[in-house]
Order: structure tokens, then sequence, then C-alpha cells
């Protein structure tokens, strides 16, 4: 019987990695990055990506795959995980998926094809995010595709621009294309580390206090040497831009760390809401002495 796939899931700073490096030395596994900005080389500080000298001689894929300049796709990253997953498989060996990013992780282990793409379209409504913003199209996709404009924020403008791209060009709600709970392959399972609210917050406090204290500011600045503000994506990162409006003036380094927690601690709630809705979820306590046997329960069960 092939191996298992593992996905761990859970909000940041809720203590995935950890878990991770415990299941893969367990299940003699290789982990496969699902987090959208750790792809991206120099973004390692505020992004927490591991160093190599901590990673347990486990190998590690889809970290540092791009520059800044580049831009990654939902549809890029389930190409790249997809592939990684079938050569670790290959090898007999256990993926073991861990980040963040939701909606990366429903793309690589469920059932989801990607619509296509026009370059002019994209362009169009991009410059007319410039011109009116993101709440007036939040508002015209909430006309066409309600079911849509409830699951993505007003302030998210990528994923705004894309679900009235993808309404244009198909002429069916950009809902419809969203993943279904089905899981790509069947032998999957996921695990989510449950963190309550109070000790998550503080967490996430520390680990900012830590990465301005670990040089984040000096990583931002060569970043932006190497054309961070030109990105489509990764500019947006949590963080970045923050350290990004600090270099420029724009607000004060108290501000920066400030507003960087908040905006980290904002995420992490999302990130949760959007996990708790999937109920194949097996939710284990970041604190709990057995939740590694608990996760290798769960494993050996669709094995």
């Amino acid at each position: 019987m092939p191996r298992p796939i593992v996905a761990l899931v859970g909000a940041t700073a809720s203590g995935k990695t950890g878990l991770s490096l415990d299941l893969a030395e367990r299940l003699g596994g290789e982990v496969v990055n699902t987090d959208a900005m750790q792809v991206y080389r120099g973004m390692d500080i505020g992004t927490a990506k591991l160093p190599e000298g901590e990673r347990r001689g486990i190998p590690h894929h889809l970290l540092d795959l791009y520059e800044v300049t580049e831009p990654a796709t939902v549809a890029l990253f389930q190409g790249w995980a997809r592939e990684s997953i079938d050569d670790i498989r290959g090898r007999d060996a256990t993926p073991v998926l861990v980040g963040g990013s939701a909606l990366y992780t429903r793309a690589i282990v469920d059932r989801f094809e990607f619509p296509g793409t026009d370059d002019s379209l994209r362009r169009e409504l991009e410059a007319e995010l410039e011109t009116v913003g993101t709440h007036a199209l939040h508002r015209r996709l909430a006309g066409v595709d309600p079911e849509a404009a409830a699951q993505i924020l007003p302030d998210n403008g990528r994923r705004v621009v894309r679900a009235l791209e993808v309404v244009a060009l198909t002429g069916r709600p950009f809902s419809a294309s969203l993943p279904r709970l089905e899981y790509a392959v069947p032998h999957t399972v996921q695990v989510g580390v449950d963190i309550d609210r109070p000790t998550l917050d503080a967490r996430i406090a520390r680990r900012v206090e830590e990465m301005f204290a670990g040089g984040f500011v000096e990583e931002v600045e060569a970043l932006l040497a190497r054309g961070l503000a030109e990105g489509r994506t990764a500019h947006r990162a949590i963080g970045y831009r923050e350290v990004t409006g600090f270099l420029a003036g724009d607000r004060s380094l108290a501000e920066a760390i400030e507003q960087t927690t908040v905006a980290t601690r904002r995420f992490a709630r999302r990130q949760d809401s959007w996990f708790r809705k999937d109920p194949r979820i097996l939710w284990v306590a970041h604190d709990d002495p057995d939740r590694v046997e608990k996760a290798i329960g769960a494993v050996d069960r669709v094995s």
C-alpha cells in the first residue's frame, strides 16, 4: 500500500513546525512546505522559515524556489507540491505537509481544478483595483457571486480580482471552482494543532519581537534592494509591508512592530476559521504530551 499523505494545519505560531519534524522522524517522512511565502529566497526571518541546521537532517521541499520579484500562484504551487509528493511516495517515504496557507493546503490535498487566466483581463481588473479600491470591486463581486464574496475579505484585492476574472472567463461563479471536501489521494490525513487564543496571541507577540530583534529590518532592506517592492506576490507578506513602510518613513519602528503583531493575529484568526470548517481534520492540543501518538494513530487508520 502506498504511503499516506499527512498535512499539518493550524494557525501561525501554534507549533506545527515542531510537530511536523516529530512526525517525519516517526513516519520515515520528508517535509513539504505549504506556506505561500517560504518559497521565496531571502524571506527567512519574517516567514519563520526553519533554518537548515534545525531540520534534524529531514529533507525539506518547496523552500527558496523563487526570487521576490517572481509571482507565485496557487495553481503553480499545486503542481510543484504534487510533483514533490509523488517523488517522495515513489521513494517509499511519507510526505508531511506543513504550513499556514489554508488555500494552498486545500489545493494540494483536495480535488481542485483551476480555471484559466487571461492576462489582458487581469491587467484591466488590476488597473481598476488601483483606481477604485478593493472595497468597490468587492461590492461588484458580491453582486455576481455572493458566496465567493462572503469567503474573501474586502481588503484582499488579489483574490477579489481573481474571482472577478474567473466569473468573466467562465460565466460561472468563482465559488464553483473552489476545492471540494474530497481528497485527491484517498490515503490522506489532516492533523490540526489546537491552541487557545490568549496563548496564541502571546506567542505571536513574542515571535514578532524576536523577528525584529533578530534582524528583520535588515532582511527587508536587503530584499528591497533585490526588487521586493516590485514583486506582485512577495511584497504583500505580513511584516514585510509594515517594515517597508517604516523604511520609507511612513511609520515608526514601534508602529511597524505593533502593526505586524496585529496583522499576524488577525491572519491567525482567519486561518483557524478556515480550517475549523473542515470536519475531516483531527485536532490535537498544542501542549498535549500525547499529540504525536494521536497523530500517528490517525495516520495508521488511513494506511
